[in-house]
């Protein structure tokens, strides 16, 4: 039970610190594995001869078969590592100096104190060449502390110098070999008992590490120590930032994070090439010139093509970029602001023809001479003046681009009134959808019908009737909207 409670006072320091490797960002390892003690140290000499026979594993060497050390360190900067390490082993080999040979010489012989139960705790401060060496798997290490040892019916303190080496198989798993030598400073018996006291040794050690403690919040591999984006993945040649659209450039310092482009524009794609970046390009997709932010100007008037009238021939400012002056149809208003460029007009009219008395007379006589089918708003085709009216309307109306007119219907009263309403409209339309087909513009056309409500003449006589049944074009107006009845 003794050597049950020491057991347990061991395991629970270990809980503490160990004196393994580790670094900045993993700063917590914990070790486990097999010790050797030699008592070679205790048997007398000078002090260098405590170490004359280091490896006489089988002769020396008390070794129990089992896990039976663990350690759990912590680093804490500049190389140096602290830590507890708990240990138990089984002593029987003793190494006392041969009978009648003075402790100072040679001769040496290994003997059995009795099977007795070894445990021991030590605190340690270690210093890792790792850093030093810039190595990431070789790591000699040199350490110093103090410790307890339980030896038998015997427990006394020790002062333990150390090398130690590890080999790192991975980032956080290697293998450790270290050897302490722990000094004590308690009496020694050699004559008439094999039970040592307070004796001095050497303890070895070899077993496995892990280093643990490390965050890596974003799990891009990059510690958050290192990782100057800690909380987004990202590339180790970026120390941990992000480049999501691959073009060397951190997406911080990228104008276009997600669109790929050199570094001269910020990381902002040139699509047209023209040496302006996309984002300040106001045409991105047409080479242009960096006094125009990025957009052409082909005449090269200073005006850009957008806002250019006349793109490709140079022109001032004061014309939107166009030549002065034109007038292609030598009626004194410049064609950009003539609305008929090659019909003469006035200027109160926007350069367009006006619609005279003339004009309103012969639409009238031209649209008398348009018939329908009986009863219907179909135009009578078997007549052919109702096509040679037409084409004469619509080459009337061509010269008046800007004027409006509307197609009137009317019919006698042979029937009732709104049946008749509705065949006047359906044949005003018949006569607009006509002119239409033929090339007029359906902006300067309207349609109306009125029924037999504006007869002009009698509807007793079937001349007057004829003369009711009629279809008539009257000119509404120009650009000032006023409208005109001539």
């Amino acid at each position: 039970m003794k050597h049950l409670n020491k057991l347990l006072v061991a395991g629970m320091m270990v809980m503490g610190l160990s004196s393994q490797a580790q670094d900045s960002n993993n700063k917590w390892a914990i070790g486990f594995g097999v010790n050797a003690i030699d008592y070679r140290s205790s048997a007398g000499g000078d002090f260098m001869s405590h170490f004359d026979q280091p490896f006489k594993v089988s002769d020396n060497w008390n070794i129990l078969p089992s896990v039976s050390y663990i350690n759990v360190s912590r680093y804490v900067g500049s190389g140096f590592i602290v830590g507890v390490t708990g240990s138990i082993n089984q002593v029987d080999k003793f190494v006392v100096p041969v009978a009648g040979r003075t402790p100072d010489k040679s001769d040496y012989l290994a003997v059995n104190p009795g099977d007795l139960m070894y445990y021991g705790v030590d605190a340690t401060l270690t210093y890792s060449f790792m850093e030093l060496l810039k190595s990431k798997v070789i790591e000699p290490t040199l350490s110093v502390g103090g410790g307890y040892t339980f030896l038998g019916d015997e427990s006394y303190g020790t002062v333990n110098p150390g090398v130690g080496l590890n080999f790192w198989f991975t980032e956080n798993v290697g293998l450790s070999l270290l050897g302490v030598y722990k000094k004590s400073f308690g009496d020694r018996q050699y004559a008439g008992t094999n039970t040592p006291d307070a004796p001095s040794y050497t303890q070895y050690s070899a077993g496995l590490v892990f280093k643990f403690g490390a965050k890596d919040t974003d799990g891009d591999g990059i510690y958050d120590r290192d990782d100057a984006c800690p909380e987004v993945a990202g590339l180790k040649q970026f120390n941990g930032c992000p480049d999501t659209d691959s073009d060397g450039i951190t997406d911080a310092s990228d104008k276009c994070p997600t669109i790929a482009g050199p570094a001269e524009f910020q990381g902002c794609p040139d699509t047209d090439g023209d040496g302006v970046a996309d984002p300040d390009d106001a045409c991105p997709t047409v080479a242009g010139l960096k006094q125009f932010q990025g957009c052409p100007d082909t005449d090269g008037d200073g005006i850009t093509d957008a806002s250019d009238k006349c793109p490709t021939v140079a022109g001032p400012a004061s014309n939107n970029g166009c030549p002065l002056p034109l007038d292609a149809d030598k009626d004194g208003v410049p064609d950009t602001e003539d609305d008929c460029p090659i019909l003469a007009g006035p200027a109160s009219n926007k350069g367009c023809p006006e619609v005279t008395e003339e004009v309103v007379k012969e639409l009238r006589v031209q649209a008398r001479s348009i018939f329908f089918v009986t009863g219907k708003a179909t135009l009578d085709a078997a007549k052919p003046a109702t096509a040679t009216s037409l084409d004469a309307i619509k080459e009337i109306l061509k010269n008046y681009p800007n004027a409006r007119f509307e197609v009137n219907g009317h019919t006698d009263n042979v029937g009732k009134p709104a049946m008749n309403k509705k065949l006047s409209e359906a044949r005003a339309k018949a006569v607009v959808d006509a002119l239409v087909s033929r090339g007029i513009n359906p902006a300067n056309l309207t349609a109306q019908g009125f029924g037999d409500t504006k007869p002009v003449a009698s509807n007793k006589t079937a001349k007057g009737k004829a003369a009711n049944r009629r279809t008539e074009i009257v000119y509404v107006g120009g650009p000032s909207g006023m409208k005109v009845n001539p």
